[in-house]
């Protein structure tokens, strides 16, 4: 299968690198066929740096070539929402990065125009496809902890001096970056919540920089998340019960889980298996579902990105940030 990678940024590389280990691995499920930026030269030299087959000049340049069969979107997520919809009309399955759009409304009329069109459109959230994120699953269903009722999450990176973070006209600030991986690794453990809460501070622009998130539920389960975007954190992830707690070690590529018993005592650790580079799984998914004639992926449904979606939605109201890219233009 044919992939093009839409934007020729450092996430982009990150998924090129990716292809390129895979086709190393023995994989014959995807090449690295091309690449797309908003100038020739641009596209010339990501596709001179990781072996892609063809460079283009324009998004719809490249839409255009018949032999392409994935889109990988790795533009601001400003951008996602009319970028999905370039795809779709072209034609090709989409696997778009976090955060799919900017807004649920977004979310809803793309994958409604994508599921008309019958054509493949997931979100690339890869702790959702990673083999992680069922080995925490089986961990909890064993009962070592007991009956888990308290999460405690952080992701905090200091990249504030990226523009696509503190610009809202980039859809910026800390919860579309990073704050949808605390809330992810919340809810894939508990599940929706039945309230959420959020505060935060923010730059001169009105972005949020650090976020305070509570999630609820109403069997009396909580969560407190936290996200930033001028300092550095831990990443950890607890999850913890009436008979003990288990650490995750990066909630944003969870590398180890850490079991304790509720004496403090280390009962277990396990490792996370040997990754290309982690972005593997949601490649070999959406692959996987697109030759099965499916249009979403079961690790992240649509129904889920929306979910997701509306919710960040509530909380940036909340917050009082807002952005001049919500709308379906």
């Amino acid at each position: 299968m044919n992939l093009g990678i839409l934007g020729a940024g450092s996430i982009a590389g990150t998924m090129a690198q990716t292809i390129q280990k895979l086709i190393e691995s023995g994989c014959k499920d995807v090449s690295l066929y091309a690449v797309a930026a908003r100038d020739l030269p641009r596209a010339q030299a990501f596709a001179a740096q990781y072996g892609v087959q063809k460079a283009f000049g324009s998004y719809e340049e490249m839409l255009a070539d018949p032999a392409l069969d994935l889109v990988y979107i790795a533009t601001p997520h400003s951008h996602h929402y009319q970028h999905i919809k370039l795809c779709v009309a072209h034609g090709k399955h989409v696997l778009c990065e976090k955060a799919f759009t900017v807004n649920a409304r977004q979310a809803e009329d793309v994958l409604r125009y994508a599921e008309a069109q019958g054509v493949l459109v997931t979100e690339a959230i890869w702790t959702r496809y990673q083999p992680m994120r069922q080995m925490i699953r089986q961990v909890l269903d064993e009962g070592v902890i007991g009956t888990p009722g308290l999460i405690t999450a952080n992701l905090c990176y200091p990249v504030s001096d990226r523009l696509r973070i503190v610009d809202p006209a980039l859809a910026g600030g800390a919860l579309l970056d990073v704050g949808v991986y605390a809330l992810n690794f919340a809810e894939m453990v508990f599940g929706p919540a039945d309230e959420a809460h959020a505060s935060c501070t923010k730059n001169e622009l009105g972005v949020d920089m650090t976020d305070q998130m509570v999630l609820t539920w109403k069997d009396g389960r909580a969560a407190h998340l936290t996200a930033g975007v001028t300092v550095a954190s831990d990443r950890s992830g607890c999850i913890y019960g009436d008979r003990g707690y288990l650490v995750v070690e990066n909630i944003n590529n969870p590398q180890s889980i850490s079991v304790y018993d509720a004496d403090h005592r280390l009962v277990r650790q396990l490792s996370c298996p040997a990754q290309l580079t982690g972005y593997e799984y949601e490649v070999l998914e959406t692959v996987r579902c697109i030759r099965e004639g499916k249009t979403e992926c079961p690790s992240m449904p649509h129904s889920e990105t929306i979910h997701i979606m509306e919710l960040m939605d509530r909380l940036r109201a909340q917050m009082g940030v807002a952005y001049p890219c919500e709308g379906l233009e």
